[in-house]
């Protein structure tokens, strides 16, 4: 699509040039696919402005257009000027099965690589506070960034994967007070499972609540922690390593794409925190306020919260080591991007984080520095998502729950399978429906968590593009042919059903590249169920192997072939697998 679309734009320019020479010269035309398929395939849209320039009406700037433009060389069917102006674009059937033989032969779907402009980018994602279990609250970050990483992988950006886990926090402080003054050690830590580490907390955060003595223990037991005391940093190790197990066997069960090399939790930072206060310092950027090291906005404003990077008991907070690590980031990996997905309440800090940033110099303006932000999960009661007893949802527990409700649901679809492959559809059905539940909606948007809806085998979800696949499958083990096999020879578009399915396949480059621009994965979802529906249309319009003769046998063939191509690539950029029945 990207080829045929720059070549109508390059042609729409030249028609504009030759119609208006010099004035049109700087005109800047755009091309995109139409909305609606009577209003051809694609749409023009350049005589608005160029209009306004020349003081003429936009209709009759459109109709010089479309008289320079002709057939664009063999390349349309059919021009026409709509409305106040647009230009509708219909390309030949000729163009349009070659540019899909041209689709065929590519294995990345036409999603061009990113040689001239491609990126050091580092994904910070996913990011859980240790010492506790992951719970559904941790399940957006660490999707979205997953999703976003292995775009931008299939972009050709070079990608690095960081897992800034909390680890070195107040929550620390709370429980290693609570464990020392209890009479743990480090063995009797790493020999704890985390849901032993997770009521633990809980009761440090309850004296912690309630008992201010206790509470101002726990904050000078983050500083000893921080300064290297020996018997809270042994401590300390062992919760960490049950911690890390725990989160590991989460995203393996997630399919996401974070191991121990991605690590890079808050303590990796701690020797260089120093530095950073006292860099800021003396460059006038942070001053002492009550005590505290702060940063106040460039345009200090009066009752201005500032971003505090050394608290008045010596103590180093989450701004510092967010500092650190960006000029660590760009610095030491040298990264020439920064996305980092966290969730929307964290705006403010992430403002004033990036203008320190910026002004300290450890971010140039020639560094993208991205914030991700992404809402709430809500329960049916639309607050946020709780046990019936209105605690934390694990996580664990969701993923158990939806491969269970996904089971039962192919065992009624499909009660031939056989055991051991129905549980692995379950699992590959169930953790999909909970991932896609997600991404599709637009990631600044709440949403609520309902399971029916996310496994539901219509409408925009997971089971519905694993199905759309499998029907795919179906066909191509009935031809007898692997989806490779399918994919050789002429292919006919003269059926509309065809044709919208054809124009569907060859936007798949175009979308992913505004995922990797936009950072929204929900757009490469609705791009999937758009493409799911069009392949029901056309299946159902146009017979596949009883089309007739055997050309147009192999025709659809194809256009089926690449259809589940399409959607196998498509879901696994969201880390979403496929199956081959259902």
């Amino acid at each position: 699509m990207k080829d045929v679309q720059s070549e109508l734009e390059q042609r729409v320019r030249v028609a504009i040039v030759e119609a208006f020479g010099p004035d049109g010269a700087d005109a800047d035309p755009v091309v995109r696919p139409a909305a609606d398929a009577k209003f051809g395939d694609f749409q023009a849209n350049g005589a608005m402005g160029l209009a306004k320039r020349l003081k003429r009406k936009p209709r009759d700037v459109a109709e010089a257009i479309v008289a320079g433009l002709g057939d664009a060389d063999g390349l349309l069917q059919g021009v026409e000027v709509a409305g106040p102006g647009f230009i509708n674009l219909t390309l030949r059937a000729d163009t349009l099965s070659g540019a899909i033989v041209g689709l065929a032969a590519d294995d990345r779907l036409g999603l061009g690589l990113a040689d001239d402009r491609a990126d050091r980018v580092v994904v910070d994602y996913a990011s859980p506070n240790l010492a506790k279990e992951m719970h559904i609250g941790h399940l957006r970050s660490t999707i979205i960034g997953d999703a976003l990483a292995r775009v931008f992988e299939a972009m050709g950006d070079t990608v690095i994967r960081q897992n800034h886990i909390g680890d070195w926090g107040t929550q620390f402080g709370m429980l290693l007070e609570h464990l020392i003054g209890s009479g743990w050690s480090a063995e009797s830590a790493e020999s704890s499972g985390i849901a032993d580490l997770n009521a633990l907390y809980q009761e440090a955060k309850k004296r912690d609540d309630s008992d201010a003595a206790f509470a101002e223990r726990a904050r000078q037991r983050v500083v000893a922690l921080q300064s290297g005391d020996a018997a809270s940093r042994a401590l300390w190790q062992g919760l960490i390593g049950e911690s890390v197990r725990h989160m590991n066997a989460v995203f393996t069960r997630l399919g996401v794409k974070l191991t121990d090399d991605d690590l890079c939790a808050e303590s990796f930072y701690n020797d260089k925190l120093p530095a950073v206060c006292s860099d800021l310092e003396t460059a006038g950027i942070a001053e002492r306020s009550d005590g505290a090291l702060c940063v106040f906005g460039a345009e200090r404003k009066e009752d201005e919260t500032p971003l505090i990077v050394q608290k008045s008991d010596g103590g180093f907070g989450y701004a510092t080591t967010d500092l650190a690590a960006v000029r660590y980031r760009v610095g030491d990996l040298e990264a020439d991007r920064v996305v980092y997905v966290v969730d929307s309440r964290q705006r403010e800090h992430f403002e004033k984080f990036f203008d320190a940033a910026r002004r300290a110099g450890w971010a140039e303006e020639s560094v993208r520095l991205d914030y991700v932000s992404f809402g709430t999960i809500l329960g049916p009661d639309r607050r946020p998502f709780k046990t019936r007893e209105g605690g934390t949802v694990k996580l664990v527990d969701v993923l158990d729950e939806a491969v269970r409700r996904a089971g039962a649901v192919i065992a009624e679809k499909n009660p031939e399978l056989p055991t051991e492959e129905r549980d692995e559809v379950a699992r590959v059905v169930g953790v999909g429906a909970v991932k896609y539940a997600d991404l599709s909606n637009d990631r600044i948007k709440d949403y609520v968590f309902d399971y029916d809806r996310m496994l539901a085998l219509e409408g925009n979800t997971a089971p519905y593009l694993q199905y759309s696949y499998t029907r795919v499958a179906s066909i191509l083990r009935k031809a007898g042919l692997t989806e490779a096999g399918a994919l050789g020879g002429a292919v006919r578009v003269g059926e509309p059903a065809e044709r919208r399915l054809a124009l569907l396949l060859l936007r798949y480059g175009s979308v992913v590249a505004s995922v990797g621009e936009a950072l929204e994965p929900h757009r490469l979802c609705n791009y999937l169920y758009d493409l799911a529906g069009a392949f029901h249309r056309f299946y159902e319009a146009c017979p596949v192997l009883k089309a007739g003769d055997d050309a147009l046998v192999m025709s659809r063939l194809a256009l089926s072939a690449l259809t589940g191509r399409a959607i196998r690539q498509g879901l696994g950029l969201l880390g979403i697998g496929v199956v081959e029945r259902m």
